[in-house]
């Protein structure tokens, strides 16, 4: 009979305040301390600073259980996309999501512009031409829900097609968190964070993750993190662990506050159209008087704040087509809020008042 105290029969909300910690021992800290190394004692483990640090391993041991699988921290959520599109090999195609982060986006068209690779960008809510176009695909990319349009895709539909053509599959999953979806048990080979959003999720951090199920792949990555140097910063790792040990109480608050704010903008004459994929603290609004409307909407909050990043307790706010990057299939009216942990009424107040001067 399985015993239910032991690990592997916590809740997700209890591993992440449990996992990576030290030993339940007399006189042990309950958090793992910031290690403040670049070199250690020859002959060991770890030898230079590169190659690892206790403050990065009890990070990656927390988000790897939260995942399912084995996590490697990065000095960003782009070092991380860059190490995973590094393994592409010369020429190979490429699958991806035709609105995503933009960061992915430009690396995408970096190795295109390169020769390195082919890229074919698609809709991921139609499936059909999804799964169609993993054909001769060494790796498809996934993002569900997509930045900032909020699509959702077939993640298991999409996995069972992309291995029977011989591709590995990659889902970033910064915006549902391992708390909503846990794309490694849908199929995914390799799961991506940029953990300075909701992992983290105070605004103070920047760091990226990868966590892999395949001890093989995990091994070639830490030799490319390795060889490259796109290591985590001690500090940030510390804070970022400290972040996720909250991650449950702030994903579910950001989310109720969320699913109140929609309910309300759907109602209000000056949005044209709310998406909302359900879950997660992420909404994104369409002004129906236009670009000038939405420029308008982010200069008039006092609570919330426009700024490009999502997933801290502050809620924050952006027009995405002020960024020439951003696809013109995104609306220039389209507005992305990130909803964080304040009371409700005070953020509806706030933008409700800046949203009657757009009428």
């Amino acid at each position: 009979m399985p015993d239910p105290t032991a690990p592997d029969s916590w809740s997700l909300a209890t591993i992440a305040v449990s996992a990576g910690r030290p030993p339940h021992e007399p006189d042990q800290p309950l958090n793992v301390p910031i290690t403040m190394a670049s070199t250690y004692g020859a002959t060991g483990a770890l030898e230079y600073g590169r190659y690892g640090n206790p403050t990065w391993t009890a990070f990656e041991d927390a988000l790897g259980a939260l995942e399912g699988g084995r996590c490697l921290a990065f000095s960003s959520g782009l070092a991380a996309v860059a190490t995973v599109l590094d393994l592409v090999g010369q020429g190979a195609r490429v699958v991806a999501p035709r609105h995503a982060y933009n960061g992915t986006v430009m690396q995408l068209t970096d190795l295109e512009a390169r020769g390195r690779a082919t890229v074919q960008l698609v809709d991921v809510t139609d499936t059909h031409q999804l799964t169609a176009a993993c054909e001769d695909a060494a790796l498809v990319w996934l993002e569900s829900p997509t930045n900032p349009a909020l699509e959702l895709a077939d993640i298991e539909a999409v996995a069972g097609a992309a291995h029977e053509a011989g591709a590995y599959v990659v889902v970033d999953n910064t915006f549902a968190t391992p708390l909503r979806q846990r794309p490694l048990e849908m199929g995914a080979d390799l799961v991506v964070h940029s953990a300075t959003k909701y992992l983290s999720g105070h605004a103070d951090a920047m760091l990226g993750a990868v966590v892999t199920a395949d001890d093989q792949i995990h091994e070639v990555l830490k030799g490319r993190r390795d060889l490259t140097g796109s290591v985590p910063g001690t500090l940030e790792a510390w804070l970022a662990l400290r972040g996720l040990r909250t991650l449950h109480l702030r994903v579910d608050r950001a989310e109720a506050n969320a699913r109140a704010l929609v309910d309300r903008l759907r109602e209000h004459a000056a949005v044209d159209e709310v998406r909302y994929p359900g879950f997660g603290g992420i909404v994104a609004v369409v002004l129906s008087g236009g670009p000038d409307a939405a420029d308008r909407l982010v200069r008039a909050t006092s609570l919330w704040v426009h700024a490009t990043s999502l997933g801290g307790v502050e809620s924050t706010f952006e027009r995405r087509r002020r960024w020439n990057s951003e696809p013109a299939t995104i609306p220039d009216a389209l507005v992305r809020l990130s909803v964080g942990v304040e009371d409700v009424e005070d953020l509806w107040r706030d933008l409700a008042h800046a949203l009657d001067q757009q009428r």
